[in-house]
């Protein structure tokens, strides 16, 4: 009789087991850009409330936070990430050549696959004591500037790329006098660490430099938030930068090995609810919901952006030429040693 008892409780407590373990899915890892942290802490919470409303399903989100390029990386070298919410194209088409993301990428979600989008800024200290007003400002002999490394850092390459395409203009296509302004840019960075958070840290809590170049968002929720001190800084939008894409992917290769597909594509879907695109705009971030981006018009400054890919080429010409290893950046930066 007690044999019987015990194995009954046993199959009892098995089959709970088993009903826990089927009503949770399968955690899905994000990898995300460096500066990303509080808004994923924000965008995660709702959607696995969403996902458990749909489905009656709990999900755990894990979430990875570096320079794109440094997490593209990690992907390539076997990290397990079911999705990226990345600031760089080129850094989703390194894994889709790779055959860890399809090829046609782009055109599975809408808007290139860019739920959102922002530009190059400029924080600078409080009062401007500078005068830092447009790109030209940046190569002044007098001034320093902290920025990512744009070997590493999806945010500076666009910085690298918003200073290149200002002087494209400004010298109507001289390349020569173009490499000798981004020179000058670069020459004057006192700090080049790896990450968008990085060069926050060294700017607003180290004290380093004169300016920080990030995108439009990050400089506006440091000027405004309260993890630095409020107040000692002020943020400069160029009249004209370059158009900074935040792409979406699904990791093909992981989600078929995990079964996480479905869980991975929802999750990227929701980017592009109206409920995040209000979320974004809390965080400065330019979104690509119509009614959403006409009711929060009024706290976005005017600007023409420039899309790199109308000027230059396309991503893999402008890798090629600027960012690829002996190519125009390292030259530059070999030049300013």
């Amino acid at each position: 009789m007690l044999k019987n008892i015990l194995l009954a409780t046993a199959v009892t407590t098995s089959l709970l087991g088993s009903a826990v373990v089927a009503a949770a899915d399968k955690p899905i890892l994000n990898a995300s850009y460096d500066v990303a942290r509080e808004l994923f802490a924000e965008i995660n919470p709702k959607f696995q409330a969403h996902w458990k409303a749909e489905t009656g399903k709990d999900l755990k989100i894990d979430q990875s936070f570096a320079g794109t390029s440094r997490q593209a990386q990690d992907i390539i070298q076997g990290k397990k990430v079911d999705t990226v919410t990345f600031n760089q194209v080129t850094d989703v088409d390194i894994l889709a050549k790779r055959g860890l993301v399809r090829k046609d990428w782009a055109e599975q979600f809408p808007n290139h696959s860019s739920p959102y989008y922002s530009t190059t800024a400029f924080l600078v200290r409080k009062g401007n004591p500078k005068n830092i007003k447009n790109w030209d400002d940046l190569a002044r002999s007098d001034v320093k500037l902290v920025f990512p490394n744009p070997k590493t850092s999806g945010n500076a390459r666009y910085s690298y790329l918003g200073a290149w395409l200002y002087a494209n203009e400004a010298f109507k296509g001289d390349e020569a006098k173009i490499k000798e302004f981004v020179g000058k840019v670069l020459r004057n960075v006192e700090n080049f660490p790896t990450g968008g958070r990085g060069a926050t840290v060294a700017f607003a809590q180290n004290g380093q430099g004169d300016v920080l170049l990030s995108f439009e968002s990050e400089v506006v929720n440091i000027a405004k938030g309260e993890e630095f001190k409020s107040g000692e800084f002020e943020v400069v939008v160029p009249p004209v930068s370059v158009l900074a894409e935040f792409p979406v992917a699904v990791v093909d290769k992981v989600v078929d090995e995990k079964g996480t597909r479905d869980v991975a594509k929802a999750y990227l879907d929701f980017q592009y609810s109206k409920d995040i695109q209000k979320l974004l705009t809390t965080y400065h971030y330019r979104v690509q919901d119509k009614e959403v981006a006409a009711e929060t018009a009024a706290q976005f400054q005017e600007l023409r952006l420039i899309n790199p890919t109308d000027v230059l080429g396309t991503w893999d010409e402008i890798t090629a030429k600027h960012f690829d290893g002996n190519a125009i950046l390292d030259q530059l930066l070999a030049e300013g040693r």
